[in-house]
């Protein structure tokens, strides 16, 4: 196991990553105030993993009352929230009762907001088991559901206690899945982590084959630079909107698409291609550093072109970003692998551009 820190002063919190580790009770007791944890999981993830959960905890004399969510993002809703609402209403729940999310994003995120919404605020435990669940929405305390104009629109910062990351979760992840996961991944090496990005490049079929060794290895790299840019920008007012690297475009085509017809790292890689696009229309990334780019997500196995929405619906979508300040969209671009900036100096006529360059 190997772990690395949150630094968020009194909020501070540790992230395990490992084998094994769902039924590591030691490493969650010292996070829960009652003997009382509610844990929110989905119809998928249940059948596999609820139990070995359930009963490692219920061996230290902690109660559980399993909440099984219907499974994907279409669901990412109020409706689906209230559920969980009603289960901890239900078993008179108290404020220092304890929210476990084991599960996907969608689950991380709508248990996260669950707990920062209940009471004003319970405790709550990330154990993600998807890859792009551990290298990106556990960590950080963004949560959230989503909204027929925009995702993740409606939600709130809020840190979880533990994120325990558990990578024989990844056995089990449809290869689809673990490819969408990818594209979080190959993010950090573009923004800030140019050795780490070649490290992917030499390494890509390993984490396809989930090598046990580079799994570990790719997931540590990925949350320890997310953790660095948090803890200097927790509620995203400066560096950490570099992480959003390719999500305005592709929150617009999951928005656009339906939400769940595009997987979350299918759009975002997608996306990524559109930013570095812009980027090279900007003179900012040489067209070298675009193709570079281009090969690490097909050889992924991810998509490089988005669909064809239409540049209209995507500037109408794209409006409703979290990144619109002062009526301006600001987007994350590319100055060259490894090094990310946001900047609002791109026209809409610039932006069309980059779409029609590469959605199909």
């Amino acid at each position: 196991m190997e772990t690395l820190c949150v630094a968020l002063g009194d909020r501070s919190y540790p992230i395990h990553i490992g084998s094994g580790l769902l039924t590591r009770v030691e490493l969650i007791l010292p996070h829960i105030r009652q003997k009382k944890v509610v844990v929110v999981t989905n119809t998928t993830v249940a059948p596999l993993y609820l139990q070995t959960i359930q009963s490692a905890l219920e061996s230290a004399g902690v109660s559980v009352l399993p909440v099984i969510l219907p499974d994907g993002e279409q669901f990412k809703t109020w409706e689906t929230l209230n559920l969980v609402f009603d289960a901890l209403l239900g078993a008179r729940c108290e404020r220092g009762t304890t929210l476990v999310a084991l599960g996907g994003g969608v689950i991380g995120d709508m248990g996260g907001f669950a707990a920062a919404c209940y009471q004003r605020g319970m405790p709550f435990i990330q154990v993600p088991t998807t890859l792009l669940s551990q290298v990106d929405s556990s960590v950080g305390g963004k949560t959230a559901i989503n909204h027929p104009l925009g995702k993740n629109m409606i939600g709130a910062f809020y840190q979880p206690k533990l994120v325990l990351a558990d990578i024989s979760t990844l056995n089990t992840l449809p290869e689809r899945e673990l490819k969408a996961g990818l594209a979080e991944v190959i993010k950090y090496g573009l923004i800030r982590d140019l050795d780490f990005y070649a490290w992917l490049e030499e390494n890509l079929e390993k984490l396809l084959a989930r090598d046990p060794a580079a799994l570990t290895y790719a997931i540590h790299r990925s949350c320890a630079n997310k953790a660095e840019v948090v803890a200097a920008d927790e509620k995203e007012t400066g560096e950490r909107a570099l992480l959003n690297l390719g999500h305005t475009f592709g929150h617009a085509i999951e928005t656009g698409m339906g939400y769940g017809e595009w997987l979350h790292g299918e759009a975002i890689a997608a996306g990524t291609l559109i930013a570095a696009e812009l980027s090279r229309q900007l003179g900012l990334l040489d067209e070298s550093a675009l193709k570079r780019i281009e090969r690490i997500f097909v050889r992924a196995g991810l998509p490089v072109f988005g669909p064809k929405l239409g540049v209209a619906r995507y500037l109408e979508l794209m409006s409703h970003d979290k990144k619109v300040q002062d009526g301006k969209l600001r987007l994350v671009l590319l100055q060259e692998i490894g090094k990310a900036v946001v900047s609002d100096r791109a026209s809409d006529t610039q932006i069309s551009a980059a779409i029609e360059a590469r959605c199909t």
